[in-house]
Parts: structure tokens; C-alpha cells; sequence
């Protein structure tokens, strides 16, 4: 598995330039006049940024037109997506966004947002799904049960680390499985909570891989279960969290493409064709099994009908992990 300095070397690298000219052009037409905006969510470098520069240099290739990434980072994404959603809808700005966990998840963080998270976008396709995991450090925990009864044992002198929504809620429905009363440690950046991972002050997280890859592939942590029911294809022998005995966790993060509300049918349909294109491509696949992700090409029907599941399912994660809106 590459480590996160290869990613972002490897993926920043195909944007580093301001144009990236292509073979060929895949049609002749009026769009794309000029270079094409993503928006990101998330700050330059870090690894859920890398995916978008990743992608969308893809989609430079095959457009045969310059992409920037402008970052705008904080608010959980909420300042990016506004910006994309207020954006002109002609196609020359794109926001591709791990949408379970932001556009859905946020209408349930926030008591107002400045923007629909369905109706302000003309939703794609989706790109591919990855679920976090539960990381311990290797030398204290082989299993789920051996470590729900060290947390038992514990009781509220246990602690976890909180990087994202996602594993929040993750670790607030295992816990409400078992009867466990850890604690919450929050985290800003990924760094620190290694450090006091590895360090053994805090006793487990639900994290993405590819954040603690390094440590993974070294062997100092290992992941004991999924976030996702099931495993993922790409996350080799970690199983999912029905296995593990967590049977009422399933919270998988679908990355997606959009575009503003409004954007011309032709557009939408032009980009949806790139990328399903685009997500079976052999380097993309290898990109998807080098960050524990599994391809998934769609389309913008079944998008739409995802985003409205997922907004169920997370009216019921809100109640579980009792989350207030702020």
C-alpha cells in the first residue's frame, strides 16, 4: 500500500502545472471555453484533498483543459460547499466530496445551512466507497470483543480519538451497542492523534486507513473491524462490523460528483459519461486499492436516490450518537 507521502507527491504532482494537455480530446464541442474549477473541502496535502486532485486531473486529460483546485477548508466543509453551490452552473465548476459524510451528514450538525445539500446541485455520479475503520495499536488488542471488554473494564477512564463525523458516530453507535462510556478526545489534525495513539493515551479511533497507513504498515496499529457491515474489497482482512459483533453499524462514505443546481442537461451528461470513465480506469483502480477504496461508477439518478437513503439513515445515526446540532 503507498504511504501518504507517495499519494500526495504522486496525485498533487498531476495538477502541479497550470495546464495539462492531453493526447487528445474526447469530443468537439462548445464546453469546456475555459479551465475547470474543484472546489475542495478540505486543506491542501491532506489525504481526502489528494483524492480530489486526483480525480480531477483525470478529468483535465480528457477535457484537454487546465483544472485548479481552489481550497476552502473548515465549517465541516460547509464553507466549500456553499462556494460550490453558488458557483455559475456551466460546467466549469465541479465539487467532487465524500457526500454521505458532509452533504448529508451536515443537515444534521448544523441547525441552518446556506445552502440545500440536494436541491442547490445537479448530482453526477458517484466515484467510489470507503468506510473508516477501528485502529488500536497492535500490542494491546487482536479483536473487537477483547477490546469492548478492556473498555467495559475501563469505563469512563477510557478515551478515543475524534477526528471526523463519521468515526464519531461510528464510536458512539458501538458504544451504545456494549454500554461503554469512553470519552471523547477531539482532534483537529491527524498528526497528534497518532502520536497519542501510538503512545497508548488514547485506547482506540474509527479512522480512515490511509491516515494511519504508515503506522498500519509498520505494524504499531492494526485495524480490527470495519465501519461498513460489510468488508470492502480493497481492505483485505479486516472484517465488517456485522462479523465483528457490531451488527447495527453500517456507515459507509460515498464520493461523489456534483455541479450547481441548473447546470445544462448536455454538461451533466457529458461529465457523467467521464466519469464512469473514469472510475474503472485501470490507474484510477489502482488508485482506489492503494487508498482502501472500492470503485463505484453510477449514475445521477441513482446519486439522487443514495443521498436521500443516506439522509434517512442519518436522521437514525443523529439519534443514536445523540449529535446537537450547533
Amino acid at each position: 500500500m503507498l504511504t501518504r507521502r507517495n499519494l500526495i507527491t504522486g496525485a498533487a504532482g498531476l495538477i502541479a502545472s497550470p495546464a495539462i494537455i492531453p493526447a487528445f480530446s474526447l469530443a468537439q464541442s462548445d464546453y469546456p471555453s475555459g479551465p475547470i474549477r474543484a472546489i475542495s473541502m478540505f486543506p491542501p496535502g491532506a489525504g481526502a484533498d489528494v483524492k480530489i486532485r486526483f480525480y480531477g486531473s483525470k478529468l483535465a486529460e480528457r477535457l484537454g483543459k487546465p483544472l485548479v483546485v481552489e481550497s476552502k477548508p473548515g465549517a465541516f466543509g460547509n464553507i466549500a460547499t456553499e462556494a460550490a453551490a453558488r458557483s455559475k452552473p456551466d460546467g466549469h465548476t465541479i465539487y467532487i466530496c465524500p457526500s454521505s459524510s458532509m452533504l448529508v451528514a451536515n443537515q444534521f450538525i448544523f441547525k441552518k445551512l446556506n445552502f440545500d445539500p440536494i436541491n442547490d446541485f445537479e448530482h453526477i455520479t458517484t466515484l467510489h466507497v470507503f468506510a473508516f475503520s477501528l485502529v488500536v495499536r497492535s500490542d494491546r488488542f487482536n479483536s473487537v470483543p477483547e477490546l469492548t471488554a478492556y473498555l467495559k473494564e475501563k469505563g469512563n477512564k477510557a478515551s478515543y480519538g475524534s477526528l471526523a463525523t463519521p468515526g464519531y458516530v461510528a464510536t458512539e453507535i458501538y458504544k451504545s451497542k456494549f454500554g461503554l462510556s469512553a470519552v471523547e478526545v477531539k482532534y483537529k489534525e491527524q498528526g497528534p492523534m497518532i502520536n497519542d495513539m501510538l503512545s497508548g493515551a488514547l485506547d482506540f479511533s474509527f479512522i480512515d486507513v490511509i491516515t494511519f497507513a504508515g503506522p498500519i504498515k509498520e505494524g504499531k496499529m492494526k485495524a480490527l473491524c470495519m465501519a461498513s457491515a460489510e468488508p470492502l474489497k480493497n481492505v483485505p482482512g479486516v472484517p465488517g462490523a456485522r462479523e465483528a459483533g457490531i451488527d447495527d453499524l453500517d456507515i459507509r462514505n460515498f464520493w461523489s460528483v456534483h455541479v450547481p443546481a441548473k447546470t445544462p442537461r448536455d454538461i451533466c451528461d457529458r461529465l457523467e459519461t467521464l466519469f464512469n470513465e473514469i472510475a474503472v480506469a485501470p490507474d484510477v483502480l489502482k488508485f482506489c486499492a492503494d487508498t482502501g477504496a472500492d470503485a463505484m461508477p453510477g449514475n445521477s439518478k441513482m446519486l439522487k436516490e443514495l443521498l436521500e437513503r443516506e439522509t434517512k439513515n442519518w436522521a437514525e445515526y443523529a439519534k443514536i450518537a445523540k449529535l446537537e446540532a450547533i
